[in-house]
């Protein structure tokens, strides 16, 4: 049932906030819409951390971003004018469309230490919808669906699946969703969507008699498939229908290389709004 495995490498955000990322994969660039998955975390931050570790001002296009955080916090701003603190549990769904910036800070842990962990994934979008206007929708952890049967506690943070819907704004169809699993506990994963995968955050577990350690992703092939937690438990697992080709350069997402190009000169030339209340340093387009 596994197509392929892949392992997170760390990624520096900048200032020294290193990530864990697992897409986009040389084999494998997209699961469904998800062209981005990077793990936050875990990190302990002392009161006081020096503001070099926020991720400043950036822009996106052709993306939406989901944010989950396990525990810790983080403070959104964007250049709609929306400010929102992040909190574990809830989802922060972003749309950039034809272009928006935002600035995710660590004023909490600034102000009181936090043990930061979570996770954040990009969905691109599809054609048609690729240019729309910018949004951003905040949906606490208590409006999202949760379950709990033998030994998990699950969560659906984004799309619909066995009956279940999340009720966030999707742009096509997918699925996401947060298990907690005890040891010994095991589940099958939803079989509606053609491209799935599993993600262990914490723990293991056994996907049809192949080990899946922390900090790995099963991309899973049709048919069923079946999680078993080897100990205690984080997995997430997402999937959807396929969108396209899609290309990626920097935080832009596109079907047209041209397109690319024009958000490169734009950020550049300084012709994207930065987020209000954050417009003081922002982070420089990279060479290349």
């Amino acid at each position: 049932m596994i197509e392929l495995i892949i392992d997170k490498r760390t990624r520096d955000l900048g200032g020294g906030f290193e990530v864990g990322r697992v897409l986009p994969f040389a084999k494998r660039r997209m699961v469904g819409p998800f062209i981005f998955f990077d793990q936050m975390g875990p990190v302990d931050f002392a009161p006081g951390i020096p503001r070099e570790l926020d991720v400043r001002p950036h822009p996106h296009i052709g993306l939406s971003t989901v944010t989950y955080l396990y525990s810790g916090a983080m403070t959104h701003r964007d250049s709609l004018g929306f400010k929102q603190e992040i909190k574990p549990g809830a989802v922060n769904w972003m749309t950039a469309g034809k272009g928006i910036t935002h600035s995710e800070r660590l004023e909490y842990a600034r102000m009181n230490g936090a043990h930061m962990h979570g996770i954040q994934a990009w969905v691109a979008l599809p054609n048609e919808v690729e240019e729309i206007d910018p949004g951003f929708w905040h949906h606490p952890a208590e409006s999202l669906p949760t379950w709990t049967e033998p030994g998990i506690r699950g969560r659906i943070i984004a799309g619909a699946a066995e009956g279940l819907d999340a009720g966030v704004r999707v742009n096509s169809p997918l699925f996401y969703m947060h298990w907690e699993m005890d040891a010994g506990a095991s589940r099958g994963v939803p079989s509606e969507y053609p491209e799935r995968a599993v993600y262990v955050t914490t723990g293991s577990a056994d996907i049809d008699g192949q080990v899946l350690n922390a900090g790995q992703m099963a991309v899973l092939g049709k048919g069923d498939a079946r999680v078993t937690a080897r100990e205690p438990s984080t997995v997430m697992v997402l999937g959807g229908e396929p969108i396209g080709e899609r290309f990626i350069f920097w935080n832009f997402v596109s079907s047209s290389k041209d397109r690319l190009e024009q958000a490169k000169s734009d950020w550049k030339q300084g012709r994207m709004k930065l987020p209000d209340g954050d417009t003081e340093v922002f982070t420089p387009l990279p060479e290349g």
